[in-house]
């Protein structure tokens, strides 16, 4: 009986501890080349990028009309967004031992250049880019893309 009572007690304060410590996003990636004017929308507000800084699913990546910025996303996915772009990553979510996961995003204005990570290569369906005009599923290649408004 006092095993009962312990595992019930044990349950009910990792319930509450799961409730009560909030979730912060995991990185995904990081940032390797910025030019020009870059930031990185979170939370409702905006950094400005930096090299080496660390980005998360839901971020929003912003370039300005001399802005650029290269990111690897830790399946080793490379991304190169040109000027006036605006890039939103959606979902992200990637096992290395596996090299399963899932990577969403969406291109809703501008130019983005991708060659694909460890996560398209090993599922094909996997990884999607959306544009205000068109859904892309990566195929495990590189390729390039361009939304206008």
């Amino acid at each position: 009986m006092n095993n009962l009572k312990w595992c019930r007690c044990a349950v009910l304060a990792a319930a509450i501890g799961a409730v009560a410590v909030p979730a912060f996003a995991a990185d995904i990636g990081k940032i390797k080349v910025v030019r020009g004017q870059v930031g990185v929308e979170r939370a409702g507000a905006t950094h400005a990028a930096s090299v080496g800084m660390r980005v998360q699913a839901a971020d929003t990546i912003r370039t300005g009309d001399d802005g650029s910025v290269g990111i690897t996303m830790d399946d080793d996915a490379l991304l190169s967004a040109g000027p006036n772009t605006v890039l939103v990553l959606d979902r992200y979510a990637f096992d290395p031992t596996t090299s399963q996961g899932k990577f969403d995003s969406t291109l809703n204005k501008g130019s983005l250049a991708v060659i694909s990570g460890r996560i398209a290569k090993q599922s094909p369906d996997a990884m999607t880019i959306r544009t205000p005009t068109a859904i892309l599923g990566v195929r495990g290649t590189s390729f390039a893309v361009s939304a206008h408004e």
